[in-house]
């Protein structure tokens, strides 16, 4: 099935929200559980930076579940980063763990080779160029840096795409549907990231399959 991309950025108030309100608890938990599996050093007492963080629900259970760790958090939508604020709001122990940068990537608020940990969920699949994240996480990640990106994964026929969004987003308000549908359509197969990864000169990360609509990126850059 070809890509068809979509916004790069969820920026609306009701498309913020809707997706602020919705449990993904599920592939959130999930994202946790690889990166206790696929990270070879415990990040603990970590500077993390998790990229295209949301309503930072990732960077809550990442700090919650590493408590020495640290985490800059970078998202390019203000609607979605005032879902983040009230959320770290009720949890001061993590907010004081955490830093909210509201920016596009590249940014110039990300300091070049400094993060031990680089984080990222659903991002990937909402760039019209991929190299950006590439390209960031070649640049700002320290020598030996452990990295997780997990996205979406493009399903192979429109019809596969719809049994998804039926199974996983059927009773979700239909501002959700749309978004997945799109996200869906937008989103990488495997192969394709592993040539991305390849471009971008870091093809120690390997390429995994983690769900029926999952994909993972993960390893250790070199040096360290």
């Amino acid at each position: 099935m070809k890509r068809r991309p979509e916004p790069e950025l969820m920026d609306e108030a009701e498309q913020a929200r809707a997706y602020a309100l919705e449990d993904f608890s599920e592939p959130n938990t999930h994202f946790i559980e690889l990166l206790r599996e696929f990270v070879a050093t415990p990040p603990d007492d970590v500077q993390a930076l998790d990229l295209g963080c949301g309503p930072a629900d990732i960077v809550i259970r990442f700090l919650r579940a590493f408590p020495r760790a640290r985490c800059d958090a970078v998202d390019g939508s203000a609607a979605m980063l005032e879902h983040a604020r009230a959320a770290l709001a009720e949890l001061p122990g993590v907010a004081q763990r955490c830093r909210l940068i509201c920016d596009l990537l590249p940014s110039a608020e990300l300091s070049r080779d400094h993060y031990d940990l680089i984080l990222s969920n659903s991002l990937l699949h909402h760039l019209h160029d991929p190299q950006v994240l590439w390209r960031t996480i070649a640049e700002v990640a320290r020598p030996g840096a452990q990295v997780l990106v997990m996205d979406l994964m493009r399903p192979a026929s429109a019809a596969w795409a719809e049994a998804l969004v039926e199974t996983y987003a059927g009773g979700s308000p239909e501002v959700l549907r749309r978004d997945f549908r799109n996200s869906l359509y937008a989103a990488f197969e495997p192969r394709e990231v592993a040539e991305q990864l390849a471009e971008a000169g870091l093809s120690e990360l390997e390429v995994a399959v983690v769900s029926d609509r999952h994909l993972a990126v993960h390893g250790r850059l070199p040096g360290g």
